[in-house]
């Protein structure tokens, strides 16, 4: 059932649900261990005919199909199923009929896949040896589970890149460990520029000579465009130590539509470049722990793939950020690092966040981009750029993208030209006599020193002291006219208020407990909107009131039994901790888990909202232990004072007095806080200074 909830994308209740609700769910058909067993086809159909859960048919047959692979695990191993099956598909590539198609001698079903991967593959080139190393005996259910991939991704490149896509759950370490996030292909993609070469009919040959299982040469492939089109005018350079790695990225591209005689892949280290010269290089260092990394040899590496450029030709090159970005201590890599940048290859260096490989969260990462012969404006100098305090989202990669093509283009322009949004053209004769220190941008880009932001910065801290001012001579006229706080608390005498409960008080009218809604987060936007949304994120203090809203119309519309607070209304949540507040506007939108408490005004002995909520926040035995999966106690179980009318009326003019004074105060402290977010902000780029007096400096310095 767990699976089952994998499969639709759902939460591992709601299948329970299902089963209860629905007459016609498939019945189980086996168990297991304690486990109950469903037929996989009926329940992808089951979904399919009703359309619950959250996964589109498309995605159904192809997570069934994958399911039915797993399921072959306890007689094939993992890397058996994924040589095996991607061989069949690039079998049946080549053969262009399904693998199940009758044999003219009416041979056994692995017979005639054999006789045709011998007549098609004769040199073992792709498919012959992965299909030899299988027992004959045990090996045909694989061609149908291949022509069910197949069939649920249309095509057989599909189902090798779903194939591919489970290799973490099929749990093959040597093909998942190295792969980098989403956003990183999408970077690359970009700084190769290869969509606009191909529509502008060119041949491109790219190449990689540190494959591994080919995921930068096919994502460059499928991300670029029409796949037929794209890999027209394609020819694709590949090498790898690993002969298992090296054979599944050149079934991989094979599949991806490279013509067969325009595709090599080394099992080696070394290009076959007597095909074609690279034009594009899309590579990523191999990994090395850092007890065993040399930053001598990953630059010796550069080096190389530096010298397998032609004049025109770029290479993007991935590694490790403390050889590629980081001050080295060495003298030989020093030299060596200056000389690859002396020698006018090097068009731009990237520093990029951590976390760009998921398997390794500990391994920074940088980026080289290596250019033969650049324009005559880019000469003498290079681009840095430092994107590692960044999120890699769609707009700061296409920005920073749009920084290196262009520098690409146009090179140093002093007047009207691009100004980089993430890094500073800096001349390699400076870096060179730094000799060994980092490759990190001198200052700010200037786009962002122009920046709108940047440039009202004096203007917007003037306002925040200004703001500051009228907040202190508020809070002096309120204290003039007021006097000082003084709460009027003394020691009490006499009989000790009795003790009751919330549930109590709810038994007896004085208090309405009223629930909260399931709001779908669609529906909830930030900043516009009629009505504020309160959940446990607001009644906690982790967002602020009001920064989550709901329009009056969507709540109308979707929402039509929720009904919204009133004036005074306590909200509160026990989730993830106690959290209280009193809504003294109402017209709120309570989002569940978080209720309301509504204070009963014309009972007997009634108490106000600041009251109840101060009082329930100071209840004893509230906590929870982080590990707890509920509240200890039951917020009706909360034991609080039966105080007197009297007491409550003088109880809750002192919070009013105490809630105005914070407010005063607050207004001060935001004003501060503004102002020093924006001169730390100013100073820290660059792009402040203080103006010293020595009026300023006695103050500063006898405070």
């Amino acid at each position: 059932m767990s699976e089952i909830a994998a499969l639709a994308r759902v939460k591992r209740p709601v299948v329970t649900t299902w089963r209860r609700r629905h007459a016609d769910f498939p019945a189980a058909v086996a168990h297991s261990a304690g486990r109950t067993l469903f037929h996989g086809g009926q329940v992808a159909e089951w979904l399919t005919s009703t359309g619950l859960g959250n996964a589109d048919p498309a995605e159904l047959r192809s997570e069934m199909a994958l399911f039915s692979v797993m399921a072959l695990t306890d007689r094939f191993s993992a890397w058996q199923l994924v040589e095996v099956l991607g061989s069949l598909l690039c079998l049946r590539k080549l053969d262009e009929r399904p693998l199940l198609a009758a044999a003219a001698d009416e041979r056994p079903v692995w017979a005639s896949v054999m006789h045709r991967a011998e007549r098609l593959d004769a040199e073992d080139e792709f498919v012959l040896r992965e299909l030899r190393s299988v027992d004959v005996a045990t090996a045909a259910p694989l061609a149908r589970f291949a022509e069910d991939l197949v069939e649920a991704a249309y095509d057989e490149h599909g189902a090798y890149e779903w194939l591919l896509a489970s290799r973490f759950r099929l749990g093959l370490d040597a093909l998942t460990a190295d792969a980098v996030t989403e956003q990183v292909l999408n970077l690359l993609v970009q700084l190769t520029d290869l969509r606009a070469r191909l529509e502008h009919g060119e041949s491109v040959t790219l190449a990689d000579p540190h494959a591994r299982a080919g995921d930068l040469l096919a994502a460059l492939l499928h991300k670029s465009g029409d796949r037929e089109n794209t890999t027209q005018n394609v020819t694709v350079l590949a090498a790898d130590p690993d002969e298992q790695l090296a054979r599944i990225a050149c079934r991989r591209l094979l599949l991806a539509g490279v013509d067969e005689l325009a595709l090599d892949v080394q099992a080696g280290v070394d290009l076959e470049e007597r095909l074609a010269d690279p034009d594009l290089i899309v590579t990523q260092l191999p990994y090395r722990p850092g007890e065993e990394r040399s930053v001598l040899a990953a630059l010796k590496d550069v080096e190389r793939i530096a010298d397998l450029l032609g004049s025109g030709a770029t290479a993007l090159v991935l590694g490790p950020a403390d050889a590629l970005v980081d001050a080295l201590r060495g003298t030989e890599e020093s030299r060596l690092r200056s000389a690859l940048l002396r020698s006018n290859v090097v068009e731009a260096v990237i520093a990029l966040p951590g976390g760009v490989l998921p398997y390794r969260p500990g391994y920074r990462s940088a980026l080289w981009v290596l250019t033969r012969d650049p324009v005559p404006a880019a000469n003498g100098k290079v681009l840095l750029a430092d994107i590692s305090a960044e999120t890699m989202t769609a707009d700061v990669c296409a920005r920073l993208a749009e920084d290196v093509l262009l520098w690409r283009a146009e090179g140093f322009r002093a007047l009207g030209g691009h100004d980089p949004c993430y890094g500073r053209a800096v001349d390699v004769a400076n870096l060179d006599r730094a000799f060994g220190g980092p490759l990190a941008p001198p200052a700010p880009p200037t786009s962002a020193i122009l920046a709108r932001a940047v440039i009202e910065r004096p203007t917007l801290i003037a306002d925040a002291e200004a703001q500051l001012e009228r907040a202190v001579a508020q809070a002096r006229s309120y204290e003039d006219a007021h006097g000082s706080y003084r709460g009027g608390v003394l020691r009490r005498t006499g009989r000790i208020p009795q003790r009751t409960t919330l549930g109590a008080l709810l038994a007896e009218g004085r208090v309405i407990k009223l629930k909260g809604y399931r709001l779908d987060k669609e529906h909830i936007v930030t900043g516009d909107g009629h009505h504020s949304v309160l959940g446990p994120e607001e009644v906690t203090g982790d967002n602020p009131i009001g920064a989550r809203r709901m329009d009056r119309m969507v709540l109308a519309a979707a929402y039509e039994r929720v009904t919204l607070t009133e004036p005074g209304d306590v909200i509160y949540t026990l989730t993830p901790r106690l959290g209280l507040h009193v809504d003294h506007e109402g017209f709120s939108v309570v989002a569940f888990p978080a209720r309301v408490l509504r204070v009963v005004h014309d009972a007997n002995r009634p108490l106000s909202p600041r009251v109840l909520a101060a009082l329930l926040g100071a209840a004893r035995d509230t906590g929870r232990s982080p590990s707890a999966v509920r509240p200890a106690r039951r917020i009706e179980d909360y034991q609080v004072p039966d105080l007197d009318p009297d007491d409550v009326e003088r109880f809750d003019g002192l919070l009013a007095e105490i809630e105005r004074r914070e407010k005063l105060l607050r207004a001060q402290d935001d004003a501060l806080a503004e102002a020093r977010r924006l001169t730390i902000a100013g100073l820290a780029d660059g792009t402040l200074a203080l103006e010293s007096t020595p009026t300023n400096r006695r103050e500063w310095n006898s405070s």
